[in-house]
């Protein structure tokens, strides 16, 4: 059977099978899909550090894109125009803008800001503006690192009063102050751990002694007649208060006799005559008292 192929052409052959399948291969190691329907936009920005192609485009998170190609406008001062692709689905809204994001693993991103306010689209083809996004790293080496400058002297002294502080001898005074006082307490908490253990049981046993005989003392009370005693106190009282009514009263021998004045004076007088009687009688016997001798 005679070749149909020469020795050329099967080699052209697979020249060109290899060149497709290394354009193929190239492409989707890019992420480039060639057999998905996309739109091409057209990015400008003064800008584009860490931006390359087959960058990712993101839309609220969400993949919708790569970066094509980069395109440096020579006829323009600080213009870099960035080709985008996206998905064909993916709509923009007029007044929207992409801005690169620096990210730590992937480096820039490019994300796109819809205007949500208004209903009419770009049109494949169509120029976006470009911003950019202060990155993390950016924002720590212009306005952290500065800041953090500015307050090493402060640090500094603040270093230099709490050595000053650290070293003062009050310090160590107040220390010791607190050392002993610690102490002392140590002391008093085994003071009282012993008075919890030794002298609060016996002063329990004793209250739950004196309660013991309360206890009884109140049952006994119960059991006394207290009505009659009462009873018998009252008629005291009450005869008691008829004999100061009578000793008051003039009606009778003892009222006369604490309560006429005249009888006490007669009486008083009495006892006086008496009382000089006696002595006449003492100093002269012979008148009241006669002998005759037969």
């Amino acid at each position: 059977m005679k070749n149909v192929f020469t020795k050329e052409a099967k080699i052209g052959l697979a020249t060109i099978v290899s060149l497709a399948l290394l354009y193929f291969g190239v492409n989707y190691l890019k992420g480039i899909n060639l057999f998905q329907p996309v739109n091409h936009y057209y990015v400008t920005f003064d800008n584009v550090k860490d931006v390359t192609i087959s960058s990712p485009v993101y839309v609220e998170g969400f993949k919708v894109g790569l970066v094509r190609d980069i395109i440096y406008d020579y006829s323009t001062t600080d213009k870099v125009t960035v080709e985008i692709s996206l998905e064909e689905k993916m709509r923009i809204n007029k007044g929207s803008y992409i801005a690169i994001v620096k990210s730590m693993l992937s480096g820039g991103e490019l994300h796109i800001h819809l205007n949500k306010y208004v209903t009419d689209y770009l049109t494949p083809g169509d120029t976006l503006e470009g911003h950019m996004s202060d990155d993390i790293m950016g924002t720590v080496q212009d306005k952290l690192l500065p800041q953090v400058v500015d307050l090493i002297p402060k640090i500094d002294s603040i270093l230099v009063g709490l050595n000053t502080i650290v070293n003062h001898p009050a310090l160590n005074q107040s220390l010791n102050q607190i050392e002993r006082t610690t102490g002392n307490l140590e002391a008093s908490t085994r003071q009282l751990n012993s008075l919890l253990s030794k002298d609060v049981p016996v002063i329990v046993s004793d209250l739950k002694m004196i309660t013991s005989n309360f206890a009884e003392m109140s049952t006994e009370m119960k059991g006394l007649d207290l009505e009659t005693t009462v009873n018998s106190m009252n008629a005291t009282l009450g005869n008691l208060k008829l004999t100061t009514e009578k000793l008051n009263s003039s009606d009778n021998s003892l009222g006369l006799l604490l309560n006429d004045k005249a009888l006490y004076e007669n009486l008083n007088s009495t006892a006086d005559n008496a009382s000089k009687l006696l002595i006449d009688l003492k100093q002269n016997p012979k008148r009241y008292v006669h002998f005759s001798v037969f």
